[in-house]
């Protein structure tokens, strides 16, 4: 499906080119103080916030006669305003409103092509008269922005996102799942096992392995290096391998007992591969439990954004096994209250016990980590947890929650617009991403919220 299509309009020299570049994320258009170095339109694909739009830059808007070069490029323009979804009138806020802008103005009014005025050059105060002066021009509420600094463009998002037909602004959903699950079935799963000293880490991985590839034995720290090896994984429910990258990984035992040298950078190491991981197993050894470690090492793992599993490990040595596994999940919900309902699962590394479950479980929590929810999805869940519970209101003044997006994937993170967001209490943002988790399917996956609230002085 054909991407909405934004056309940028202005005279010369006023950044439309500048914001371009800005917009598609690359200095691919020529940018220069001397006017009218565009004359032909460009084309390219642009992504502001997770919103992706077909970016038009075009010549400055120049009143000369028509057979005339600059003549001939405003044609350009006018031609390509006509297949135009919406246009980005852009204004110099430092130079104030011209002759030009104003005749640009009158011709902008009459089309049918929705229109947004830009004051870009907005940074500081320098800008202000100019942002006062467009009100005059007749198209609404100007958005300040600073195309050079890439200041303002959650604002430009904002004005954007209501005049782009959501049909053409998300690609065919069923298309983009399949392509993205195909993908991630070619792709190498990037699994990192971590985990206190002696909790069975490599054992494990030979037990996947079925070879001796990693030294063990009972004495705890053998394993200083984190070591990759690639795998295929025979997958029993489809008779499918499917590539595995297994990260084996030193023990992390608390900090204050780290004072060997070679110990500090094993488990700095280590920490390093949870970073290039894609998800994570925390190995506990089943017969200590849990203990405080464990959840320092949990976290560090959500604090990275990595998808995290917990495997209960030496499952066929545990003493009074459903009290163990039930006291294990609760102290978990409890002592990681960010991310309740973590995969757990019990392994035995001797026996091969679980170990096709957890890499199994593993695929799956990659799957959850690396989708993309669709904003008018997104938009519909959200104005339905609004209707079921609205933002407080303290001090008697109302929270006003616009609108969400889903601006980043693996880990998935999502951007709220809304105005006194500062006010809003962070019980209401947990409600939101359990919101999030639960209903749209990223079920224990670390999902984040960023809070964007208008910078516009003229928006109430």
């Amino acid at each position: 499906m054909a991407l909405p299509q934004v056309i940028i309009i202005g005279r010369p020299n006023v950044g439309k080119s500048t914001l371009w570049n800005r917009l598609v994320g690359k200095k691919l258009a020529l940018v220069d103080d001397q006017p009218g170095v565009t004359r032909d339109r460009r084309f390219g694909e642009a992504h502001l916030l997770g919103l992706d739009f077909t970016v038009v830059d075009t010549a400055g808007w120049e009143d000369e006669d028509a057979a005339t070069l600059p003549g001939r490029m405003r044609k350009q323009t006018e031609a390509a305003l006509e297949g135009a979804d919406v246009a980005l009138f852009v204004i110099d806020a430092r130079a104030g409103l011209t002759p030009l802008d104003e005749e640009i103005a009158r011709y902008l009014r009459e089309t049918t092509v929705p229109i947004i005025l830009v004051a870009n050059k907005a940074e500081g105060k320098a800008g202000d008269h100019g942002l006062y002066e467009s009100f005059a021009l007749g198209l609404g509420d100007p958005v300040p922005l600073s195309a050079e600094h890439g200041e303002g463009m959650a604002d430009l998002f904002d004005a954007l996102l209501p005049h782009l037909d959501e049909g053409q602004r998300e690609r065919d959903e069923q298309e983009l799942d399949e392509e993205d699950e195909e993908a991630l079935n070619r792709a190498p799963l990037k699994l990192a096992i971590v985990g206190r000293p002696n909790a069975g880490k490599s054992t494990l991985i030979n037990a996947l392995l079925k070879e001796d590839r990693l030294l063990t034995g009972p004495e705890a720290g053998i394993t200083r290096d984190s070591i990759a090896v690639d795998w295929l994984w025979a997958d029993p429910d489809s008779d499918e391998e499917r590539p595995v990258r297994l990260i084996d990984t030193a023990g992390m035992r608390k900090k204050a007992l780290v004072v060997d040298k070679l110990e500090k950078l094993a488990v700095a190491d280590a920490r390093h591969a949870v970073d290039f991981a894609e998800v994570v197993v925390l190995l506990l050894d089943a017969t200590r439990g849990l203990e405080h470690q464990d959840l320092k090492i949990a976290s560090l793992v959500l604090e990275e954004g990595r998808a995290l599993l917990v495997a209960i490990n030496k499952w066929d040595v545990a003493e009074d096994a459903s009290g163990l596994f039930n006291g294990i999940r609760a102290a978990l919900d409890d002592g990681l209250s960010q991310v309740k309902g973590l995969p757990l699962l019990a392994v035995s590394a001797r026996t091969g016990k679980g170990l096709d479950t957890l890499i199994k479980a593993a695929f799956e929590v990659r799957a959850a980590w690396s989708k993309r929810v669709p904003t008018g999805l997104l938009n519909r869940w959200f104005d339905e947890a609004l209707a079921k519970n609205p933002p407080p209101a303290p001090g008697g003044k109302r929270i006003k929650l616009r609108y969400i997006t889903q601006a980043k994937i693996r880990p998935p993170g999502f951007v709220l617009f809304g105005t006194r967001l500062d006010d809003l209490p962070a019980s209401y943002q947990r409600y939101l991403v359990n919101g999030i988790r639960r209903d749209l399917g990223f079920d224990a996956v670390p999902v984040r919220l960023t809070l964007r609230s208008p910078k516009n002085p003229f928006r109430p």
